[in-house]
C-alpha cells in the first residue's frame, strides 16, 4: 500500500515539472495554466527544427501538416470526440465568434444567454443583434447557484423564436458546473424546431473529464492555456457532425478549402473548413506535450477526482473564517472557489497575497476573489494559503 509520504513525495516529484510553481503559490488554472517543462522544450524545439530545415519548404510544410493533423488527433481523444469534429482555433472567443457568426440570422430570431457569461462572448452577441436585428434575452443562472434547476430555468425563458442558447459548462465566476446534457437535451427536443447549443468552455476542457460526442452540444468552444496547460494560442472548437453543413465559414484562408489547378473548390469537409491560415505550429507541439503530462498522471476521470477533492480542501477551510464568505454552500463541483470578505476591497487583498507569493485574482460579477486549483496543486499549498488569508485578515 502507498503511503501518505510516499504519495506526498511523488506529487512533489511530479510538480517539479511546471517551472511556474517553484516561486510561486499558484491559483490562477481559470485564467492561465502553469505550463509543463516539456511543453515549453516542445515548442522550442520546433521552432529550432523549422529553422534548421528552412521555415517554407517541402520537407517542413509535410512535416507541418502531420504535426496539425496529430495536434487535432490528440485533442480529439482527450475531449472524447472524433478528430474531423475538431477545429484548431487560438482561444475560446475565436471558437465562440465562428460559432456565432456562422449562422445565417434572420430578423426577430432570438439568443438566450445565461447571467453568467464572459463579456467577450456577450459583446460578440450583442454586435450580432445589432446588426441583424436579432433579439437577446438573459437567464438568471447565477441564482441557481445553491437553490433552484438550472435546466427548468433556461427552459422557462426559451422562445418560440429561440435559435441558440449560449452558456458555459463551467461557469467562470461562481464555479458552477451547468448539468449539460439535460440541458442539450431540453434544448433539441424543443419543438417546433430544436434549438442549438454554444458552450463557452473555457473552464471545463482540462478539468471536467469529457466525452463531447455523448453530450452532444451543437458546438463547443475551448482553450489549451486553462486547465490544459497549454501555452497561449491554442484552442479549438468542437463542430457536432450533424450540424457541420449548417455553420458556414466567416473566417476563410487556404487552411479553409479544396483547392483545383490553384483554385478554390470547395470547403474542407471537417472541422478544418473554419481554420483560416499560417498559425504559431510550434505552440501546437506545446499542447500535445502539456496533454501528455496530464496522461502520465491519471484519466481525466482521476483528474477531476483530485480537482474536487482539493476544492473542497480549500472550501472547507475557508468556511471556518469567520470573515469570509463562500459563494457555495456545498463543496464545489470543480477547480474554482469563489468567495467574498467582509468590509475589504477584494483587489487590495489579492494584490497583499500577491505581494506574497499567492497568486489569485478578482472578479466583478459577483464581486468576489476566485481561487482555483489543479490536480497538482498540494494541500501544503493550501494550508499556506488561508494562512496568509487569515494573517491579512487580522492585520485589518
Amino acid at each position: 500500500m502507498t503511503s501518505a509520504y510516499s504519495t506526498m513525495l511523488n506529487l512533489e516529484q511530479y510538480r517539479q515539472q511546471f517551472p511556474a510553481l517553484t516561486n510561486k503559490t499558484y491559483f490562477n488554472f481559470g485564467g492561465q495554466g502553469t505550463m509543463p517543462q516539456a511543453a515549453l522544450s516542445a515548442i522550442y524545439q520546433a521552432y529550432e527544427h523549422i529553422q534548421t530545415h528552412g521555415p517554407f519548404a517541402f520537407k517542413i510544410n509535410s512535416w507541418l501538416q502531420e504535426e496539425t493533423a496529430y495536434t487535432r488527433a490528440t485533442i480529439a481523444s482527450e475531449l472524447g470526440a472524433p478528430p474531423e469534429t475538431i477545429t484548431l482555433t487560438e482561444n475560446v472567443t475565436v471558437g465562440c465568434n465562428i460559432a456565432l457568426w456562422g449562422i445565417i440570422w434572420q430578423p426577430g430570431d432570438r439568443i438566450l444567454l445565461t447571467d453568467c457569461e464572459h463579456p467577450g462572448v456577450i459583446a460578440a452577441v450583442r454586435e450580432i443583434a445589432r446588426r441583424f436585428q436579432v433579439q437577446v434575452s438573459t437567464c438568471p443562472i447565477m441564482a441557481t447557484l445553491n437553490h433552484g434547476d438550472p435546466v427548468a430555468a433556461i427552459a422557462e425563458h426559451l422562445h418560440a423564436n429561440t435559435r441558440l442558447v449560449v452558456l458555459s459548462h463551467l461557469l467562470w465566476n461562481t464555479g458552477q458546473v451547468l448539468p449539460l446534457a439535460k440541458i442539450v437535451e431540453l434544448c433539441h427536443d424543443r419543438a417546433p424546431k430544436p434549438v442549438k447549443i454554444l458552450v463557452d468552455a473555457a473552464q471545463s476542457a482540462g478539468s471536467l473529464p469529457l466525452k463531447l460526442s455523448e453530450l452532444k452540444a451543437d458546438f463547443y468552444a475551448f482553450t489549451g492555456h486553462k486547465w490544459l496547460c497549454g501555452p497561449a494560442g491554442v484552442g479549438g472548437l468542437y463542430v457536432r457532425p450533424e450540424v457541420r453543413e449548417e455553420l458556414h465559414p466567416t473566417f476563410i484562408g487556404w487552411r479553409s478549402i479544396t483547392t483545383q489547378k490553384g483554385k478554390p473548390k470547395d470547403w474542407k469537409p471537417d472541422g478544418s473548413r473554419y481554420e483560416v491560415a499560417t498559425s504559431a505550429y510550434p505552440q501546437y507541439l506545446g499542447l500535445r506535450a502539456a496533454i501528455a503530462t496530464h496522461q502520465k498522471w491519471g484519466t481525466s476521470q482521476e483528474r477531476y477526482r483530485q480537482i474536487c477533492q482539493n476544492s473542497e480542501y480549500l472550501w472547507q477551510l475557508l468556511q471556518e473564517i469567520e470573515s469570509v464568505n463562500c459563494l457555495r454552500t456545498s463543496p464545489p463541483e470543480a477547480g474554482l472557489v469563489s468567495f467574498q470578505l467582509s468590509n475589504i476591497s477584494h483587489q487590495k487583498f489579492v494584490k497583499s497575497l500577491e505581494d506574497r507569493g499567492f497568486l489569485l485574482r478578482t472578479l466583478a460579477d459577483p464581486d468576489c476573489i476566485r481561487a482555483c486549483v489543479h490536480y497538482f496543486t498540494s494541500t501544503a499549498e493550501i494550508d499556506q494559503l488561508v494562512t496568509a488569508i487569515k494573517e491579512l485578515l487580522d492585520g485589518n
